[in-house]
């Protein structure tokens, strides 16, 4: 009987141990991507993907709002696992330099962005060069985003380069449109610090001030970079990453639904809801 009753306990053991082993090695860990918070593009794709990566391939996700600076850092660390938002060659070129070593781009998630300044479609002002001989009609003020962005540190180097005299004023990316959308309102000429994708071009009439001297770089694309230990960690997520990749306007609709007032959770969802076979398309062999 003692012996029957040992059986029972050891087998009993053995299940408790082998249901411990199934469910350990069905957790799947946390996958940190950082963003940056105030721009709407890096909220919304980075809120698509943080769905697709839970609901369709099963890993709890954590979105983690950093500056661009400490973002790249943390991938490189190892602190996160992914950022969707890296501008390169220009905007980020200076974090690619320094962490190009410790961290794996998975390639482009958008393709053809761009950085620059941006003023009302129908001012006269074409370019660049146009803005020294016309600073009264912008009280010789440039709007601009965070202090650290790479398009203000772009910008900096514009205003000596087509050596106007006119103050950059750091602010926040929805303090910058809500600046844009009272002179828009207002009929008022108004020069901001910008880029594509963004909702505004969706919202207003808008242009982009040529660039004649290049400072602001020619096209550029925005990567998904990774911690190179996010392969091992999971390899289906990198596999994704590999896949994403919006087409021209897509992105606009979610980052637009958000600036309307629907939260990015949400707005990524419904774009998700509507939009299965482009999302079949990314997640395919990821499963």
């Amino acid at each position: 009987m003692k012996h029957l009753k040992k059986l029972m306990l050891c087998g009993a053991l053995i299940a408790t141990m082998t249901a411990i082993g199934t469910a350990a090695a069905d957790t799947k860990p946390t996958i940190k991507i950082g963003y940056v918070e105030g721009w709407d593009d890096s909220v919304a794709t980075s809120n698509v993907a943080a769905q697709i990566i839970e609901k369709r391939l099963g890993y709890p996700v954590q979105l983690v709002p950093v500056a661009a600076g400490i973002m790249w850092q943390g991938v490189a660390r190892g602190d996160l696992d992914a950022t969707l938002s890296a501008w390169l060659p220009v905007t980020h070129g200076a974090y690619w330099d320094q962490f190009k070593g410790k961290v794996q781009d998975l390639g482009a998630n958008y393709t053809d962005a761009k950085i620059g300044l941006i003023v009302p479609a129908d001012v006269p002002e074409k370019s660049i060069s146009d803005l020294q001989a016309h600073k009264a009609d912008f009280s010789g003020r440039i709007v601009g985003i965070d202090a650290g962005a790479g398009v203000m540190k772009k910008t900096s180097e514009a205003i000596k380069a087509y050596n106007l005299d006119y103050q950059l004023m750091p602010s926040s990316g929805s303090a910058m449109t809500a600046e844009l959308a009272r002179s828009m309102n207002a009929n008022k000429p108004v020069i901001v610090t910008g880029w594509v994708p963004h909702w505004m071009f969706a919202k207003w009439k808008l242009k982009f001030l040529e660039d004649p001297k290049k400072v602001y770089g020619e096209s550029e694309h925005v990567d998904s970079v990774v911690n190179p230990g996010l392969d091992a960690k999971a390899p289906q997520v990198v596999a994704f990453l590999k896949k994403f990749q919006w087409k021209p306007g897509e992105i606009d609709s979610v980052m637009l639904a958000t600036e309307n007032g629907a939260k990015p959770a949400d707005a990524a969802g419904s774009w998700i809801a509507a939009h299965g076979d482009r999302v079949n398309s990314w997640v395919g062999g990821a499963q």
